[in-house]
């Protein structure tokens, strides 16, 4: 019976995550936005033509990975087009991703000792800093088609000539003129995924939180308020890098002292940033996510190691159980919140507000 609640409740929520993309969908676009969004959609661009930016990146999962979403126990990175190859990392929404600066970083001199700080950038450990574009989105969105262990194209070359093949390259030249220069091709095929992952179709600003804050419920609201006092300084509530609403999180990079998740593919310790940068204080860092549609994007951390948001919440709580994967540089602010199993549930509600399309 339980079982049977728990199927007709997922098939509830996706029916209406459905139904708010639909409305999404009709919304005008720009020929930019539109040239971005046949590329986020085309299958064309992976090497065996079975995979897009949206196969890991779907609207049914908070624009995170579908398949992770619907078996959150088994699946924590996403398959390659070769069908067997995996990433060591669960893929993030890819949602509310443009509002992340140009990684940068903070100096701040605490006693005798020099904190530093980073801020924006891509990708988990923010190796798309932004630096050659202009924008880490786009420089985000170039990396996936030629990944061997993604969509395994052999080069920018491979992904250009079928673009040049495809229905839309007439739009691409009223865009950006014929293609010229691979490099600069590419460049743009970077800006135009950007451009659409920006538009209201994907970044909504849908959710209750939104649209409904005064129609909380009481554990929505007592979950809102031990939000603020015990979450908001990693994931702010705050309206901030140009947003129209908050985005609930700093983009900034934590370790939180997430254990590894054997059945991830890794040969060692996913060091994250410091992995990036080359710096021990950073080590086990990674980007602070977006809370925005968090209750589609399971599972959750970097690793995929909590399949719900009970879970990962009951981690941030109490992470004394666990052993850190990076057991340098931990985050004070997490591990010891002193919450109730019902203040959880709480904050896993009000959580739940966050999600677009009411």
């Amino acid at each position: 019976m339980k079982k049977s609640l728990i199927i007709i409740g997922l098939i509830t929520f996706l029916l209406t995550i459905n139904a708010a993309g639909l409305m999404a969908a009709g919304q005008t676009l720009t020929d930019l936005e539109r040239l971005g969004m046949h590329l986020y959609k085309d299958k064309n661009l992976s090497l065996n033509q079975n995979q897009s930016c949206q196969t890991c990146h779907h609207p049914l999962a908070g624009f995170a990975d579908r398949s992770n979403f619907l078996h959150p126990y088994d699946k924590f990175v996403s398959l390659g087009s070769d069908g067997v190859s995996q990433g060591g990392r669960n893929a993030p929404t890819s949602a509310y991703a443009g509002y992340s600066p140009i990684r940068y970083y903070i100096e701040t001199t605490i006693g005798d000792e020099i904190v530093i700080e980073y801020f924006g950038g891509m990708f988990w450990d923010g190796r798309a800093t932004g630096e050659t574009l202009g924008d880490p989105l786009a420089e985000q969105a170039q990396g996936p088609p030629t990944n061997p262990v993604e969509m395994a194209m052999p080069d920018e070359e491979a992904v250009i000539d079928v673009i040049k093949a495809s229905d839309y390259y007439d739009l691409w030249v009223s865009v950006f003129g014929r293609v010229s220069n691979i490099n600069d091709a590419y460049d743009n095929f970077g800006r135009a995924i950007a451009a659409y992952e920006r538009s209201a179709q994907v970044t909504q600003f849908s959710s209750k939180y939104d649209v409904a804050g005064d129609e909380f419920t009481t554990e929505e609201e007592n979950g809102l308020d031990l939000f603020e006092s015990k979450c908001s300084a990693c994931h702010a509530t705050t309206v901030d890098y140009g947003a129209p609403a908050a985005l609930f999180t700093t983009y900034g990079y934590a370790n939180i002292g997430v254990p590894i998740n054997d059945l991830v593919p890794l040969e060692g310790p996913d060091l994250g940033l410091g992995g990036d940068i080359g710096d021990t204080t950073q080590e086990g860092k990674f980007k602070i996510p977006t809370l925005r549609n968090i209750a589609m994007t399971a599972p959750y951390s970097h690793n995929g190691s909590f399949p719900t948001l009970y879970d990962m919440v009951s981690f941030i709580n109490d992470r004394s159980p666990y052993d850190p994967e990076v057991d340098g540089n931990l985050s004070t602010l997490v591990g010891n919140l002193d919450l109730t199993e019902a203040e959880i549930d709480d904050i896993v509600a009000f959580l739940e507000t966050l999600t677009d399309g009411y």
